[in-house]
């Protein structure tokens, strides 16, 4: 249904329980989403391919000041369609009559504001189109798409998009999202995007996104699990999960494990694994209830490796950029014997950063973690690295 990033955060931190509804009502299909410019012709296609199907349209515009020039517009573009117009500054029995109107089948299109969000089920329209799209919230954007599609029939959804205004990277990231999730069921991962692009909110208070962004997903987690045990006198695990970005293919495909609640409690296990034996006890239970892991499913299981290995190191991040990977660590003293093992050379950029330089055969996913996992093994000697 709605995706809110703090429900869906507390659910991930263990406050609350989860469960995901992915069976559609029968003859449900999914809906045809798709993100394009403002085109006269395709908005005049759209709708007239569904009227002739006896189907409605809504239009969906935001901006109650020029609504009813907006209407004119499209009444141009499909001289032959009945259109309304609906919106919350309208008086009641106004509003009342042309949603009534609309119901009955009196119109062909109507021109509204998110007025129609929730709470509205009109089997016979199965085509929506929202102007300026990228102004929307990604929970709004589902909630509008979710207007369409209560029959049998195929729906539609055109998220419409300004013909000469740029597009911001976080709208970017939102249209992307609702565009690829368009599937039966797929609120949940909707929810999950949404929980990167916005944040977890408060878990004490009322707002419902925000905050992560500021100090990252892991950190906030971190903070709220200190506090949480300061106030109950118990000890602060000192763990801190080091940030990877090594640019390889490692996920729970849904060919393995197709229950998205059970692949989400695999993560949260991964997460919450400190020690190489807990690793172990989690891929035999995983061979044993699912059978082989896939190849993603290993690189999973390796990235966590890498990062239990890490943790005695008080290394922070390791980030792949060819020709170099780059470590970030909290004491340079602490780290300086890892080295003196592994290929390639290694140079101090600062305080806290050292650029290991391979050549390029060792990025090769499998052959970079091979390497990562034996560079991070407990060693004895103690080579220095020489400053740039």
């Amino acid at each position: 249904a709605t995706p809110i990033p703090r429900t869906l955060h507390m659910s991930l931190l263990g406050i609350r329980d989860i469960s995901s509804l992915a069976t559609p009502p029968l003859d449900r299909r999914a809906i045809v989403t798709r993100v394009t410019r403002w085109d006269d012709e395709l908005i005049r296609e759209a709708i007239v391919r569904e009227m002739a199907r006896d189907g409605q349209v809504f239009f969906v515009h935001n901006l109650v000041h020029d609504i009813q020039s907006f209407a004119d517009t499209v009444q141009r573009l499909v001289p032959e369609a009945r259109i309304i117009i609906g919106h919350g500054q309208m008086r009641e029995h106004q509003l009342e009559k042309v949603m009534v109107k609309f119901v009955r089948q009196e119109a062909d299109v109507l021109v509204c504001t998110t007025i129609i969000e929730s709470g509205l089920d009109i089997p016979n329209c199965n085509t929506i189109l929202i102007d300026r799209a990228d102004r929307f919230g990604l929970s709004e954007l589902h909630q509008l798409r979710g207007r369409v599609g209560r029959y049998k029939h195929r729906a539609y959804c055109y998220l419409l998009l300004s013909r000469d205004q740029p597009v911001t990277p976080t709208a970017a990231k939102r249209l992307k999202a609702i565009e690829e999730y368009s599937d039966l069921g797929a609120g949940f991962r909707i929810a999950m995007r949404d929980l990167e692009i916005r944040g977890a909110g408060n878990i004490l208070g009322p707002e419902q996104s925000g905050h992560i962004a500021a100090v990252g997903y892991e950190l906030y987690c971190q903070l709220l699990d200190h506090a949480v045990r300061r106030l109950k006198n118990e000890p602060i695990d000192e763990f801190r999960a080091v940030h990877l970005e090594l640019d390889v293919n490692a996920h729970i495909p849904r060919g393995y494990i197709e229950s998205e609640r059970q692949r989400m409690e695999i993560y949260r296990r991964l997460v919450r694994c400190r020690t190489s034996d807990e690793l172990e006890q989690l891929a035999a239970d995983l061979k044993d209830a699912f059978g082989p892991y896939p190849a993603p499913v290993q690189m999973l299981l390796d990235l966590a490796e890498i990062r239990v290995l890490a943790q005695p190191w008080r290394i922070r991040t390791v980030n792949v950029k060819p020709p170099d990977v780059i470590f970030t660590v909290d004491e340079l003293a602490r780290v300086e014997p890892l080295f003196a093992r592994g290929p390639g050379s290694a140079r101090m950029a600062d305080a806290h950063t050292i650029h290991l330089r391979l050549t390029e055969p060792y990025f090769a996913p499998d052959t970079l973690l091979a390497v990562l996992r034996r560079l991070l093994q407990p060693v004895r000697a103690a080579p220095r690295i020489a400053a740039r």
